[in-house]
C-alpha cells in the first residue's frame, strides 16, 4: 500500500477522533444551561385546582420601615391616680380591715387608729374659734389706729398675722374632728378611702405605733384603670428612641397578648447605679390584667428617614441551604423559586430588602409541598 495514501487516512481517523468528543461536551453545556433556566422559571409545572384552593396567596405591599428596640420593663401604677393616706394624729393601730392588692370603695373603713390626741378637740375648736374672734377685732382696732398714724405699719402686720394663725388653727382643729365624724370626745379614728381603687402599698398591721410627723403613708391607692410600664434603655440605644415611639408590650403571665402603647415620656436622666435611661408607656388596663411590679419585654419601633420596602407575611418566606426564599405566583402554571434578603420583622411580617417587587405575588401557606416539587421538576 502506498504510505502517502496511509498517512492521510490516519490523518482523517484522527480529526474524527478529536470531533467527537468536542461534540460531546458542547452537547453537555447546552443541557445543563437548558436546565439551569428550568430551575430559574419553570414552565411545565402547574398546579391542580383543588390545591390551588387551599394555597394563601399575599401581595408584596410597600410599606413604611420601622427601626425596632426591645427594652426590658416592669409594670407600675400611674403615679396621677394614686393617693397616699396618712396618720393625721399619733397613736395605735387597732384593726387593720384591708389587704394588700385589695379592691376599695371611696369611704370603706381600712384601719381604726386609738388616739389620746382626739380626745379634747371640741374644746380645741371652741378655744381656737374665741382666739379667732379676738384676732379678727384686734386687726379691725389696728387699721383704724394706723389710719389715724397711732399705730405703725409693723403693728398692723403684726395684726394680720395673728389672725391668719387663728384661722389656721381653727381650720387644723375642724379637719382634726371631721376624720372623727365630729365626735370630739372619742378617742378613735377611723382611717376611710378617699377614692376608689386598688390597695397598692400597705406599711400597717395590728398595733403599729404611729406618728403624725413621721411623714410615711399607711397605704397606697392606686386606679388600676390605667397603669405605667418602665423600660429601661442603656446608653447605646438612647438615640434610638423618641416621643411617640410605638410601643408593643408582652408579659410572661399573657404569652399570646400583645399590649399597644406609645412612648409619652423619657426620663433624660440616667439611673446612676444601672446606668440605664428609663422611658414610660402609659396604658389602659381593661379587667386589670397588668398588675403592679410585672416584668415585661417592650419593643418600640419607630420611623427610618421615611423608606419603603415590600413587605410579605413572614411564614411565607422558606429558608433551606442557608438561603431565603419565597415563592411568586402568577397563575396555576407559572410559579417560580425567588431568592430573596429578608429584612426588618414587625409583627407577622417581613420587609424585602432584595428579590421582589411591590405587587408581586407569594404563596404564604401550603408551599413547602410545591417549593419541594419545584425543586424535583427541575432536576
Amino acid at each position: 500500500m502506498n504510505p502517502l495514501h496511509r498517512s492521510a487516512n490516519g490523518k482523517r481517523n484522527a480529526r474524527q477522533l478529536y470531533i467527537i468528543p468536542v461534540c460531546f461536551l458542547m452537547l453537555t453545556f447546552a443541557a445543563c444551561k437548558q436546565k439551569s433556566q428550568k430551575h430559574e422559571s419553570p414552565k411545565d409545572y402547574c398546579i391542580t385546582d383543588s390545591l390551588y384552593k387551599t394555597l394563601g396567596i399575599a401581595t408584596a405591599t410597600d410599606s413604611l420601615v420601622n427601626d425596632q428596640l426591645q427594652l426590658n420593663g416592669k409594670v407600675t401604677f400611674n403615679d396621677n391616680n394614686v393617693i397616699h393616706v396618712y396618720p393625721l394624729v399619733s397613736g395605735t393601730v387597732q384593726k387593720v380591715d384591708v389587704q394588700l392588692g385589695d379592691h376599695v370603695h371611696k369611704g370603706q373603713v381600712m384601719a381604726v387608729i386609738k388616739s389620746s390626741e382626739l380626745v379634747g378637740f371640741s374644746n380645741d375648736l371652741l378655744n381656737a374659734k374665741t382666739n379667732l374672734a379676738v384676732a379678727k377685732k384686734n386687726l379691725d382696732a389696728t387699721q383704724d389706729l394706723y389710719k389715724s398714724g397711732l399705730a405703725s405699719q409693723r403693728d398692723l402686720l403684726s395684726a394680720q398675722v395673728g389672725l391668719e394663725q387663728a384661722q389656721s388653727t381653727v381650720q387644723r382643729v375642724e379637719r382634726m374632728l371631721s376624720i372623727n365624724e365630729g365626735n370630739g370626745t372619742s378617742d378613735i379614728q377611723i382611717v376611710k378611702a378617699p377614692i376608689d381603687g386598688f390597695i397598692v402599698e400597705k406599711f400597717i398591721n395590728s398595733d403599729t405605733k404611729l406618728r403624725a410627723d413621721n411623714g410615711n403613708p399607711m397605704f397606697t391607692i392606686s386606679d388600676l384603670n390605667n397603669v405605667w410600664v418602665i423600660a429601661n434603655a442603656y446608653e447605646s440605644d438612647i438615640d434610638k428612641i423618641k416621643m411617640g415611639d410605638h410601643a408593643q408590650i408582652t408579659t410572661l403571665t399573657y404569652t399570646d397578648k400583645k399590649f399597644i402603647g406609645t412612648v409619652d415620656k423619657i426620663f433624660n436622666v440616667l439611673d446612676p447605679v444601672n446606668k440605664v435611661m428609663r422611658v414610660r408607656v402609659q396604658l389602659p388596663n381593661p379587667g386589670y390584667l397588668l398588675k403592679p411590679e410585672m416584668y415585661t419585654s417592650v419593643m418600640l419601633s419607630s420611623a427610618i428617614n421615611k423608606s419603603e420596602l415590600p413587605a410579605v407575611p413572614s411564614k411565607a418566606i422558606i429558608f433551606d441551604n442557608s438561603k431565603h426564599y419565597v415563592l411568586v405566583i402568577k397563575d396555576k402554571c407559572n410559579i417560580a423559586i425567588r431568592e430573596v434578603r429578608p429584612g426588618i420583622v414587625e409583627g407577622d411580617h417581613t420587609f424585602i430588602q432584595q428579590g421582589i417587587h411591590s405587587g408581586e405575588q407569594v404563596i404564604a401557606s401550603n408551599q413547602l409541598y410545591i417549593y419541594q416539587a419545584l425543586n424535583m421538576n427541575n432536576r
